[in-house]
């Protein structure tokens, strides 16, 4: 079973944890409510800092090239740190 987590009033599924790079605390604390619209929040951990990014679900009208779920392969090999770790919340709602 997946993990929950409520961030913002936001109900979120950790959908992927890769390399146990998902940190409640640390998650809680840099997840504000810019993210609230996004359907995905990707952690990314380089230099041992937290990096997080929105993605729209595909079907989403917001969605864009850049920030499309679809895109996340793209984005984890071009814009992050060789193999890092990451993970993947999800609104519960998508």
């Amino acid at each position: 079973m997946n993990k929950r987590v409520k961030v913002n009033d936001i109900d979120y599924e950790i959908i992927k944890d890769y390399k146990n790079a998902y940190d409640e605390e640390m998650f809680k604390l840099k997840c504000t409510d810019y993210f609230n619209e996004f359907d995905y929040v990707v952690g990314d951990i380089a230099y041992d800092k937290l990096r997080l990014k929105g993605f729209y679900d595909d079907k989403n009208k917001k969605a864009n090239i850049i920030n499309k779920f679809s895109t996340l392969e793209d984005y984890l090999k071009n814009k992050c740190a060789y193999d890092c770790k990451y993970f993947i919340a999800k609104k519960n709602n998508v």
